[in-house]
């Protein structure tokens, strides 16, 4: 089964956790939509944390420099993000495509859509990612609001950080959806290091 993988910010550890899935689930990497190119894209750190070779990464359907929102960057760049360019690798192996967002679910694309319409057109399930800290409770519910607003398929969330018992509650209970891992705060972020996380504090049976 292949997994997209969203977050609740910028900043909040989608890629280290699709990088985490890519290495556990031995499976293939894909950013559809990357701004911020300028400052080193999300697939080559994938690749450089899982020690994988460049063909378990996809490249981008659309890749700008300017570290800001897709639409913008786009607009920057003198283009537009076009929903219907926007195609999932095929995998020749079977192996699973772990794809990851730009941003939140209601990031802009352009005039009229955002990584919503995205999720919704490659009909993978989804994988929220999210902090354990204060703040987090609200942030995820939004987001969680947004994607079941709109009949997607909820795996579960990720949170990333030291241990919150209540928060993971709080999400679980008002979300209506499982807390399916956690990644703690990696000294290193290295592939041993994904995958000992993976096997300490992830549900496995979900994946």
């Amino acid at each position: 089964m292949n997994y997209f993988v969203t977050g609740t910010d910028t900043g909040v550890g989608k890629t280290v956790v699709a990088a985490l899935l890519v290495a556990a689930l031995d499976g293939i990497y894909w950013k559809p939509v990357q701004s911020g190119a300028s400052e080193g894209t999300d697939r080559q750190a994938v690749l450089k944390w899982t020690e994988l070779p460049e063909d378990r990464a996809c490249p981008e359907c659309y890749c700008f420099d300017e570290p800001v929102s897709p639409h913008l960057a786009a607009r920057m760049a003198g283009a537009r993000i076009e929903l219907e360019k926007i195609h999932p690798p095929v995998s020749v192996d079977g192996r699973r495509v772990i794809a990851e967002g730009a941003g939140g679910v209601l990031v802009p694309l352009n005039e009229e859509q955002m990584i919503l319409d995205v999720i919704l057109r490659l009909n993978f399930p989804v994988v929220v990612v999210t902090r354990t800290t204060l703040g987090t409770i609200n942030h995820t519910l939004l987001t969680l609001r947004a994607l079941q607003s709109a009949r997607v398929a909820v795996r579960g969330v990720v949170m990333v950080g030291d241990e919150n018992i209540e928060n993971r509650r709080a999400v679980e209970r008002y979300g209506q959806v499982p807390v399916v891992g956690r990644v703690p705060l990696l000294p290193e972020i290295r592939r041993e290091a994904l995958l000992l996380a993976f096997d300490a504090f992830f549900e496995k049976s979900c994946f």
